[in-house]
């Protein structure tokens, strides 16, 4: 961590209990903190999940970004700590023109960064998880939930096509981190997730995730929908 750690915070406190949260048609702002059920019964005791993000990723109100004087890139519900030679790509959405992910290419491995919205009570980690691996079954593929550095770590084996018609694999390691009504989701794929111990580039893309920090607004939003980023002024195509 770079910034600064504010020391006191206005911000609400997240419980704990990982909750199965139905999120069909009913908005956060719908939500009865009663109807959020204690789960710690159903938590897998195999793994933990990082709740306190100490270590990152941040909220907004969480740290002192003044406190330093590092140039950062601002994309406005999320703001990235570049590293030196970073090799940044912006994933755009090809009908709306929106800003959906980022990816980080570094050595041969590279991070993906998607930013969603989450409930303003309970945890919705552990069935973001059990949905990731029923879609990677699905695809024939093997999923499971590991201890990790982050805690609760998604690790992913598919099968996929090559250009050329051979037959190969898509490995990556998914890290999850809830904050205030968020969650941020990185995805380590290449070389550096292929390894049970990271090597010097996957520990510098997970420094780069623990990083991160969300300025996530104030509008209602259906937990686990997108939350779309914007492209900085400076980064922005110029128009012809």
């Amino acid at each position: 961590m770079i910034f600064g750690r504010r020391k006191n915070k206005d911000v609400d406190v997240e419980e704990t209990d990982e909750e199965a949260l139905d999120s069909t048609d009913e908005t956060e702002a719908a939500e009865d903190p009663d109807e959020v059920e204690d789960d710690d019964a159903r938590e897998d005791e195999t793994y933990r999940i990082n709740l306190e993000r100490e270590d990152g990723p941040f909220d907004i109100d969480e740290v002192d970004l003044d406190a330093d004087d590092i140039a950062r890139i601002d994309f406005g519900s999320l703001i990235v700590t570049p590293f030196e030679n970073m090799e940044m790509q912006i994933q755009v959405d090809q009908e709306t023109g929106q800003v959906q992910s980022l990816l980080v290419v570094q050595d041969g491995s590279a991070i993906e960064v998607a930013l969603f919205a989450a409930p303003a009570n309970g945890q919705m980690i552990g069935q973001v998880h059990e949905e990731m691996i029923e879609g990677t079954e699905s695809q024939g593929g093997d999923a499971s939930v590991t201890q990790g550095i982050l805690g609760a770590e998604l690790r992913r084996v598919v099968p996929m096509e090559g250009p050329d018609g051979e037959q190969g694999y898509h490995v990556s390691r998914s890290w999850l981190a809830q904050g205030p009504r968020w969650l941020l989701r990185g995805v380590l794929m290449g070389s550096s997730a292929m390894e049970e111990e990271l090597d010097p580039t996957g520990r510098l893309l997970l420094e780069f995730f623990c990083n991160l920090v969300v300025r996530r607004d104030d509008r209602p939003r259906v937990p686990g929908d997108i939350i779309t980023l914007q492209m900085p002024a400076d980064l922005a195509p110029e128009e012809s």
